[in-house]
């Protein structure tokens, strides 16, 4: 793999908005990305200011049995990490609009917090903690305001992991036990009380990450119920796209059939929109969808057969071809190549106010690359760079065959690669 195209799919993996030009829906997806990052903070503070009124209530109650020397010896800690709580989400407040773009900062900033309550955990007895409740709050914020319903697990099994690495450390004797008024000296190293309780205490950790994440499951299925048709080309949307592609895939896959996905990327769109309006735009993209359509056989590519046509991106397109067109037989990758040679040459010869603009297309087969969304979508999505690396107007693939190219180049041109005007 060049050393650009690596570049390009780290870009990708990290980045909200990895295009040097982002097109609307990466703006959505970044000014999204923005808006959870402010709930992140905002439910920080709320933390924090429950923290802070339970520690003030906590050591006036603590004030009437304890000398106060002990009682500063026991809160100072927690008083740090309350303050570095403070300092970090001031830090976030101030600069979170500069680093919205980065993927992983939500991820980041709730790792940090789990961090901070492992902290207050052991120095507030250890597995006999109250704090340790923290951490299901943390993985229901995952859930709620993460984009994938796997990084809420992930919290989760961060947080377990650090709870247990405090009751370990304490039950071997690699940390000293911190102790708290009123607690039991023994109860940290009793193997059996200690197991029953991190054994609980895990379970609600988890049983909070299954509640969370079937919740959120349901909220998106209800919200994306009505999002199924993208109301400028009629293709399918793109929320339907990546619910019904990991689907198809797993038929294929137990049919034992072929399938491939195509990707199409309009060139120079962008240029198009400042020179004729977004109005015109629109049109265009209208016009494109109808062509995609019609590469399936019909001009409705929601009723051509069990193939899938969406609208993925601003000027990007998906097509999951599970029958060859026309015959309905398992397709083959030469048929797949052709379909995106054809839909090329249409696109070319589209026009709005007598101008339009040329395509990029990837293709990716299953199982020749990739048994997976995952693994077919970066498959396709390499291709469509090669395409749009050697100049766009073309059809790339990331790895062809020698029967696919006939040792021609993985990619092949279908007219000039210029935009066309007027």
């Amino acid at each position: 793999m060049s050393p650009s195209r690596l570049g390009k799919r780290l870009s990708r993996a990290f980045k909200v908005t990895w295009r040097e030009q982002p097109n609307r829906y990466d703006i959505e997806a970044l000014h999204d990305n923005v808006r959870r990052v402010g709930v992140v903070i905002r439910v920080r503070w709320a933390l924090v200011f429950v923290l802070f009124v339970y520690s003030i209530l906590g050591a006036l109650i603590y004030m009437q049995t304890i000398p106060v020397a002990d009682l500063a010896r026991l809160m100072l800690v927690p008083a740090i990490a309350l303050a570095l709580v403070l300092a970090y989400n001031t830090f976030y407040q101030l600069t979170y609009r500069r680093f919205a773009n980065v993927a992983l900062f939500n991820h980041a900033q709730l790792l940090l917090d789990t961090l901070v309550v492992t902290i207050l955990v052991y120095y507030s007895g250890g597995i006999e903690s109250w704090f340790w409740a923290m951490y299901p709050l943390f993985v229901l914020e995952a859930a709620f305001i993460l984009p994938r319903k796997l990084d809420a697990w992930l919290i989760a099994i961060a947080c377990a992991a650090m709870l247990g690495f405090v009751t370990a450390a304490e039950y071997f004797g690699l940390l000293p036990h911190a102790e708290i008024p009123f607690s039991s000296t023994q109860t940290y190293s009793n193997a059996t009380y200690v197991s029953v309780r991190y054994l609980w205490q895990v379970a609600v950790i988890f049983g909070t990450a299954s509640v969370a994440t079937l919740l959120v499951s349901d909220t998106a299925r209800a919200s994306s119920a009505t999002a199924i048709t993208d109301t400028v080309t009629g293709l399918y949307s793109r929320a339907y796209y990546r619910q019904i592609l990991p689907t198809e895939i797993g038929r294929a896959r137990r049919d034992q059939r072929a399938l491939h996905l195509v990707f199409v990327d309009l060139d120079r769109f962008t240029e198009y929109n400042e020179r004729f309006g977004i109005e015109a735009g629109d049109k265009l993209l209208a016009k494109v969808g109808v062509v995609v359509a019609e590469s399936l056989g019909s001009t409705d590519a929601r009723a051509a057969s069990t193939n899938v046509a969406a609208r993925i991106g601003g000027e990007e397109f998906a097509i999951i071809l599970t029958e060859a067109v026309g015959t309905g037989a398992e397709p083959r990758r030469q048929d797949a190549l052709a379909l995106a040679e054809a839909l090329c040459a249409s696109i070319c010869r589209t026009t709005v106010n007598e101008a339009g603009v040329t395509a990029s297309i990837g293709v990716a087969s299953l199982p020749e690359d990739g048994i997976s969304s995952q693994e077919l979508t970066a498959a396709a999505d390499e291709g469509l760079l090669v395409a749009v690396e050697a100049g766009g107007n073309r059809v790339g693939t990331s790895a062809p065959s020698p029967s696919d190219t006939d040792g021609e180049e993985p990619s092949s041109r279908v007219g000039a690669p210029a935009p066309r005007g007027a």
